[in-house]
């Protein structure tokens, strides 16, 4: 199903919620709607659905426009951030209700629905009513009676924002797994970078009621078009030094580099006619405690050191400014003390004075 946007928008009253914007998410896969909270991720599904319609623009389906059309009479499945199962049906019945409207016969619903239960571990509650399950066991009741579905338009509105974060790591992975092995055009949204990295296929980032950018998800990560999207698609957030681009006294073969507070200067190549003022980005995954070859040094003062699941993010005062470093693993480091940090000159950003970007990191294989 071929989902079409075309210069839809959105006001409530003399306030925008969506500006204009066109969107195509690719049909079969899963697209993933990533920014912030107001964002208007939520406020884009709702168009999407047939809950709302735009102020200006046309909603597509495959060619036909279905502007207006109510949900109810699209073929759509939701799944919203708190979990929505009908209270007085067991879990099986729960899964097995878009099922048996479609005419399925009794063993038809039967293999499908303990096909889904057991793939999102939920089987041995088949009986039970919702009531008498977790949180995380009734969203995924929610989230087996959508797939049960099979709708070829899927809308998840942070459907594990309500999870603990080990339940939301291993239904990250399970869904990765269904969507793929699904034939719906999924959208997913989300505010974490991470998840969007997981699900793969195509992100599309929102700020403030504003389409930043579409494409691949690893495309969209590797070369964000504007600090904008950098920012959406950076957690923690990318580290932001403010520079200037020189041309004299730098050994590079270009003849330019950026000079950052501290008397440091990285080489860098800018297109003709680069601002002189920029921002310099760096990940915090970039940025390490041990040298490698090539490698700039910053040297500073341990702020604070704080776990957060399987990594350890330092916070770092340095002479180029505050700066984060997001370690593997469980690493120890006293406020206060001293401390080298290390960045990859290949491995840092570049934007220029309107946020545009001018300088990205090359991927590996030139992909």
């Amino acid at each position: 199903m071929q989902l079409t946007l075309e210069g839809i928008s959105k006001r409530v009253g003399a306030a925008p919620w969506l500006y204009e914007m066109s969107l195509a998410p690719k049909p079969g896969a899963v697209t993933v709607l990533l920014g912030a909270t107001q964002a208007g991720k939520t406020s884009l599904m709702r168009i999407m659905a047939g809950l709302d319609v735009p102020s200006a623009g046309r909603v597509k389906v495959d060619g036909a426009d279905v502007t207006g059309m109510p949900v109810r009479e699209r073929d759509v499945a939701m799944v919203y951030q708190q979990f929505i199962n009908y209270p007085s049906m067991t879990v099986y019945d729960n899964i097995a209700s878009p099922l048996k409207l479609s005419g399925k016969s009794a063993a038809q619903i039967d293999q499908r629905v303990r096909e889904l239960a057991a793939k999102l571990h939920i089987e041995i509650f088949l009986d039970r009513l919702p009531a008498a399950l977790s949180g995380g066991q009734q969203q995924r009741v929610a989230l087996a009676r959508a797939l049960a579905k099979n709708a070829p338009l899927m809308l998840l509105d942070e459907p594990l924002v309500n999870l603990d974060y080990k339940l939301r790591e291993e239904l990250r992975d399970e869904l990765s797994q269904l969507f793929a092995a699904g034939d719906s055009t999924v959208i997913y949204a989300t505010t974490e970078p991470a998840e969007a990295l997981l699900l793969g296929g195509y992100t599309a980032v929102m700020d403030a009621g504003e389409l930043l950018q579409y494409g691949p998800t690893a495309e969209v990560f590797h070369r964000p078009a504007s600090l904008r999207v950098a920012r959406a698609f950076s957690d923690p957030p990318m580290n932001l030094i403010e520079a200037e681009v020189v041309t004299e006294h730098v050994a590079h073969a270009a003849g330019t580099g950026l000079r950052l507070p501290g008397g440091l200067v990285l080489p860098a190549q800018f297109p003709s006619g680069a601002s002189r003022q920029v921002s310099v980005g760096v990940r915090a995954s970039a940025v390490r405690v041990h040298a490698r070859p090539g490698d700039v040094a910053l040297n500073g003062t341990v702020e604070l050191a704080e776990m957060s699941g399987s990594d350890t993010f330092v916070h770092v005062h340095t002479a180029v400014g505050d700066v984060v470093a997001q370690l593997t693993g469980v690493h120890d480091f006293a406020i206060g003390t001293a401390i080298t940090l290390h960045l990859d000159p290949a491995q840092v950003y570049v934007f220029d004075q309107a946020g545009g970007l001018l300088l990205a990191p090359a991927r590996q294989g030139g992909r």
